[in-house]
């Protein structure tokens, strides 16, 4: 195809070269002769008369090194300012046409030769045409991407009222993610599992990837259901029938993953402020057209939509107000919740949150670091008014090997100043005077690009009371 091109280059650079019309008059046949020179000409360097600077300076160049076509005067000028006569022209686009059609000849014998390999390509290509025009007509939907996620795990842990029993469970996501204009979302997951009577579905060893849903172990079920659409450039709405807490807001202010082991290390350390309600919602959010600075507004209405989550179980009503700011490798956020409960007690709480992080630019030996505060104050007749929790959490990317993962975290599973020393539904412990503390540490093998096996160890540290502590195996499916 450049051999075209400059073939049409060609006629655009002669008449550059040509500002002044030649009359009859000038025709110069001695000129013809002598632009017709013997000497080859390799490089546009080789005439004086022509600079950089002059405006056909690329075109004559192309002529000159790529086709050979140009001989330029005795005198070794190009004389590029002197108006051409026919002749010059006829006899400059005839040599350069000799060297289009030894091109061209060259092409064809190529063709000749490769005849039977391009009949094969054609062929392949007609399948493929073939093969793709029947995905289209057959597909599921034009509109619509499937990703799912499941997640096998086996482990125990000891002092949990559970007994020490090995237990094996597992987790499987369906989401179906929808388009209508290539900006907006529907998203509709279906979701089951059989954590709910395990070890890890119930009080601090629940699992981040735990489920038990309104209708039982085993039984699928919408986990999820809602719109998101632009408005304008810089906002984004949301509206579902059942969505969280964390679809509603601009950016999440961890780099701790949220494939991490124990679902204390999923709220930013501020557990009660991010306590991931679920249910009937509407949100809103600003991401600055240049990036960085975001504001996020959201309302859950969690009645009836109780998930496995200590913290989600019975609310009436949880509104979340975040400001942060997202750079290329490190975040922060403050959030602001106000969570309205009436089961069993009433309840209401005044739930902030700080949470940060940072990514080193490289993987390797340095790790992102996530860090996190939240405090709560509570107007409850249950006998405590105060709660704090926190955490830190450090990950490893391409630990050992590119693709594997190590992380480890700290943290407090929620603490309350007064209290009878259980976990409250407002996501806190209420257990007076101690330090209730946990601690986990993961390896994440990738084996392919859709198989990775986890193996985890954790602790739970309970001043006065008896340690909870145990381990997992998780294997992850991504498809």
């Amino acid at each position: 195809m450049k051999l075209f091109q400059q073939l049409l280059v060609a006629p655009a650079a002669l008449g550059l070269l040509a500002p002044m019309a030649a009359t009859a008059a000038e025709i110069n046949l001695d000129g013809v002769n002598q632009y017709a020179s013997d000497e080859q000409v390799t490089s546009i360097s080789q005439f004086p008369d022509v600079r950089p600077t002059d405006w056909a300076y690329q075109a004559l160049s192309n002529l000159i090194e790529r086709y050979g076509c140009v001989a330029g005067y005795p005198d070794g000028t190009f004389k590029g300012q002197r108006a051409m006569t026919r002749f010059e022209a006829a006899a400059l686009l005839n040599a350069c046409l000799d060297r289009v059609t030894e091109v061209t000849d060259e092409l064809k014998r190529l063709m000749a030769e490769f005849e039977r390999e391009l009949a094969i390509l054609k062929g392949r290509v007609d399948g493929l045409e073939a093969k793709v025009g029947e995905l289209e007509a057959n597909q599921f939907s034009t509109t619509t991407k499937l990703n799912g996620i499941a997640t096998m795990t086996v482990g125990g842990a000891s002092n949990t009222g559970l007994g020490d029993n090995v237990t094996v469970n597992y987790d499987v996501r369906l989401n179906f993610d929808t388009s209508f204009t290539g900006k907006d979302l529907l998203r509709t997951t279906l979701r089951a599992g059989n954590f709910a009577d395990s070890v890890f579905g119930n009080g601090n060893t629940t699992m981040e990837v735990a489920f038990q849903g309104d209708s039982g172990a085993d039984s699928v079920e919408i986990n999820r259901l809602f719109y998101q659409f632009p408005i304008g450039e810089s906002w984004t709405g949301t509206v579902g029938a059942k969505v969280r807490q964390d679809d509603m807001l601009a950016m999440w202010p961890s780099a701790y993953p949220a494939d991490t082991i124990l679902d204390i290390f999923t709220y930013g350390g501020a557990r009660a402020a991010y306590n991931l309600s679920l249910g009937a919602g509407v949100g809103l959010w600003y991401k600055a057209p240049e990036g960085g600075f975001n504001a996020s507004l959201s309302y859950v209405s969690a009645e009836g939509a109780a998930e496995n989550s200590s913290i989600g179980a019975g609310e009436d009503f949880t509104v979340t107000a975040q400001v942060g700011y997202a750079g290329e490798n490190w975040g922060a956020a403050f959030v602001y919740s106000y969570t309205e409960q009436n089961f069993v007690f009433s309840n209401s709480a005044n739930n902030i949150g700080l949470s940060a992080y940072w990514s080193p630019s490289e993987t390797g030996w340095v790790p992102s670091i996530s860090a996190g505060f939240g405090y709560s104050d509570f107007n409850t007749s249950r006998p405590f008014d105060e709660g704090y929790s926190w955490m830190v959490g450090l990950q490893w990317e391409d630990m050992f090997m590119q693709g594997n993962a190590l992380g480890m975290a700290i943290g407090s599973a929620g603490q309350s100043n007064r209290g009878s020393g259980r976990i409250d539904t407002l996501g806190v412990w209420s257990d007076p005077g101690n330090n209730t503390l946990a601690y986990e540490l993961w390896y994440k093998f990738q084996v392919t690009d859709n198989i990775s096996v986890t193996p985890a160890f954790f602790w739970v540290e309970r001043s006065g009371r008896s340690d909870t502590y145990g381990g997992v195996l998780k294997t992850t499916f991504t498809f």
